[in-house]
């Protein structure tokens, strides 16, 4: 035990009770408690540079006594500061080393300007100090913060589910056109090749030479190929109206019954009456009217058959393209840690939207406009964490357009070791007084039971604690833009020792 005078260190400098008894922290302790202080810590004059490395395990605590010191945090890859301060009694360092279980690291960077006498403390020596003479306050300090630590994880917990259950159920109904279309074209296709079955015995009755039928084959070869060819060609409706009235005109001159009712699938095919002419010089001659109207038949039953296996062909690929989208968008394919292109995270999050999001012109609630640096490396990252991360912020802005305007998504290079992404909408904007409280956990401007106040606050401890980035919001009315700037190399998890993994089954 110190005595009043209290004890000579290392260095020959005295830590004195008195001269903690000025220090605001250590103002109200009674003499033994200072006394406990002096023994076990002491007073050591630091030079000008570097204490405390964020991130490195806490040995010690500090308090300044006297001298000035910058403390910063890294965030997008460079050191923020937070802090510059000559206050005597500023403390820093293994502040909470007395909460048990706490793995103890230096929560920020702190480096002194000019020398400076500081009182330390062993981070051992600080935590029984603590338990011992505050054993009340420990315990309230430790229910606070995991408890609130346990209590935050759970809702998170909830809050991801919550936004699975909006992605699922947009992921759903996206399923469901597609398979019903696949369903509706399978039952119109069986019904097609019935007939094509019956036409087939009608053209075997006719009188079609054996060149004819090989000509109408090929024909039929063609107008498969036609098909295919005019998939992605997109006519004006007046366009179309004036193939059908031609080609109807064609049918019905030659005879055709349900000329009009061929006319439309014909246009759909892309064929035009030079086709329609093909198939004419091909039939013979002796009864041409009755061999001309199965060989019409024939090929439009053709057309209807090459469409429909089209339309299979179609929903399947949405089909895949959305599981594909969805196995992105959970990054199931991959560990929870690797490299990304922040491009097709953002792609397989719009996906999961659904019919929420459109493009321009599209007719859909909410537009979507793209301004992408194509030229952005991968990142190393936690590539469903941050799906996570654009998801919260994205249904966010849909829910503040309350469904319909305008967002706008946009990636840039921070700098050499940072990119930038920004989501922005044009909705209502964020109120002044509460726009520094929107990345609180539990703070919601939701109705009470449809949030739990944690989406952005996920948000940020993934983008802050997790990659090492910072995440920040701008708004005004028709302008609200959310920044995330992301390091090119997240910090990669920890991998626990053998040594750590057996103790951890012992506990």
């Amino acid at each position: 035990m110190g005595s009043s005078n209290g004890e000579v260190t290392d260095d020959g400098e005295q830590c004195v009770r008195e001269e903690l008894r000025t220090l605001f922290l250590f103002e109200h302790l009674a003499d033994d408690q200072l006394d406990i202080l002096c023994e076990a810590g002491h007073i050591e004059t630091f030079p000008a540079g570097p204490l405390c490395q964020e991130g490195e395990p806490a040995t010690c605590f500090y308090v300044m006594i006297d001298g000035e010191l910058i403390m910063s945090k890294r965030s997008g890859g460079v050191d923020i500061q937070t802090n510059r301060t000559s206050q005597r009694g500023v403390y820093f360092g293994a502040w909470s080393a007395y909460i048990p279980g706490e793995e103890q690291s230096y929560q920020a960077s702190v480096q002194l300007t000019r020398p400076s006498r500081c009182f330390v403390l062993e981070a051992k020596d600080f935590a029984e100090f603590m338990r011992t003479q505050f054993p009340m306050a420990v315990h309230l300090l430790e229910g606070h913060l995991v408890g609130g630590r346990r209590q935050s994880q759970i809702i998170g917990q909830r809050e991801k589910l919550l936004a699975l259950g909006t992605i699922t159920a947009g992921l759903t109904h996206q399923l469901n056109n597609p398979a019903a279309a696949t369903a509706r074209a399978v039952a119109d296709l069986r019904e097609t090749v019935g007939k094509m079955r019956h036409k087939l015995a009608m053209l075997a009755d006719g009188k079609f030479s054996p060149e004819g039928m090989c000509v109408l084959i090929r024909i039929q070869d063609d107008v498969a190929e036609q098909v295919a060819k005019n998939r992605d060609v997109e006519l004006t409706a007046l366009e179309a109206s004036d193939r059908e009235d031609a080609i109807g005109d064609w049918l019905e001159d030659h005879g055709i019954a349900l000329a009009w009712d061929y006319a439309p699938t014909f246009v759909e095919a892309g064929l035009d009456t030079d086709w329609l002419e093909k198939v004419h010089a091909s039939v013979d001659e002796v009864d041409a009217t009755a061999s001309l109207q199965s060989a019409i038949g024939w090929l439009k039953y053709t057309i209807d058959n090459e469409l429909r296996m089209n339309e299979i062909a179609e929903a399947s690929k949405r089909i895949s393209a959305l599981l594909a989208g969805a196995k992105q968008y959970s990054q199931m394919d991959r560990g929870t840690y690797g490299s990304a292109d922040v491009h097709e995270l953002l792609r397989s999050t719009i996906m999961m939207f659904g019919d929420k999001i459109g493009g321009p012109g599209k007719g859909k609630p909410v537009s979507i406009v793209k301004e992408l640096d194509k030229t952005l490396p991968e990142l190393q990252c936690y590539p469903g964490d941050l799906n996570q991360v654009w998801t919260n912020i994205i249904d966010n802005a849909i829910q503040a357009m309350d469904g319909e305007g305008t967002l706008t998504l946009r990636t840039s290079r921070e700098n050499e070791h940072t990119i930038r992404v920004e989501i922005c909408d044009d909705g209502p904007g964020i109120p002044e007084e509460i726009i520094d409280r929107i990345f609180t956990p539990f703070f919601t401007t939701k109705p009470f039971g449809e949030g739990t106040g944690l989406g952005l606050d996920l948000a940020w401890r993934i983008v802050v604690e997790k990659h090492g980035g910072n995440i920040s919001v701008q708004s005004k009315p028709g302008d609200t833009r959310f920044a995330v700037c992301l390091p090119l190399i997240a910090p990669a998890p920890v991998t626990p020792t053998p040594g750590e993994l057996a103790a951890a089954g012992t506990e």
